[in-house]
């Protein structure tokens, strides 16, 4: 729940998915889709402008506040993977981004197999930066061996990890496949070194933790990039999918 402290700014920094990763996770002629775990809307957006239907389910209340006044026609939920606050056979797509890891597979992947009509589509999206070697956020924001001291951990603020989705019971999907898409983000050095501010354990670390971070990470861009305005930092879109088996 600590990203509900910064959700402005989350929705402003934390990047969207690469168009073309939407449209691969999604079944063809998409009509009620689920964006689960939905923040502050960054899927929901652009799943809208594909899907006749778009359902944002998220726990916090002051995400949902900022998803709400940014994302025009997507109907907004409370609940969490765990409850999906919706019917049984409901959605022909159920999609899932960052928040994946924070729910529990076990009882998350029954309640999204409930709502969904057979050979419906179920879809996760990690959406973060490639390794490059001038963007080294870890360093900038602190080290696992400061991490009882209030400091972030590297590995939170690294490139982002390989993800996958474990079914705890797999009779329940097929079709599995995954894919990466990858893509650019042009962002001035402020905005930048903002958005790594938006992983939990800056939120959550010192203000003095945060202001050196802050410190760390404008004097190494700028020292790199003397003069540039904007930087154009390499992204991707890793992406898994599988469809609903049929309950007769």
């Amino acid at each position: 729940m600590s990203f509900g402290a910064i959700a402005d700014d989350y929705d402003r920094l934390r990047p969207g998915p690469a168009p073309e990763a939407v449209g691969w996770l999604l079944p063809a002629s998409p009509g009620v889709v689920v964006d689960l775990g939905a923040g502050t809307g960054l899927l929901s957006r652009a799943i809208a402008a594909v899907a006749d239907h778009v359902i944002a389910v998220e726990p916090d209340g002051r995400m949902r506040a900022v998803l709400a006044g940014r994302s025009q026609g997507v109907q907004v939920l409370a609940g969490r993977g765990e409850a999906i606050p919706l019917p049984d056979t409901c959605a022909d797509a159920v999609l899932v981004s960052s928040a994946w890891h924070w729910m529990d597979p076990d009882r998350a992947v029954p309640e999204i197999a409930r709502v969904l009509r057979d050979d419906g589509r179920f879809g996760v999206i990690w959406t973060g930066r490639e390794r490059t070697p001038w963007l080294r956020a870890g360093e900038w924001f602190g080290t696992g061996d400061g991490a009882s001291r209030g400091r972030p951990h590297a590995a939170d603020l690294a490139t982002p990890r390989d993800r996958g989705v474990a079914l705890p019971d797999p009779v329940l999907f097929r079709n599995i496949e995954t894919r990466t898409f990858p893509f650019t983000r042009r962002m001035s050095i402020p905005d930048l070194v903002e958005w790594l501010t938006t992983y939990s354990r800056v939120i959550t670390a010192d203000e003095e933790v945060k202001a050196a971070g802050r410190a760390r990470a404008t004097a190494a861009l700028t020292a790199q990039f003397p003069g540039v305005t904007e930087l154009e930092v390499p992204m991707r879109s890793r992406c898994w999918r599988a469809d609903r088996v049929p309950r007769s």
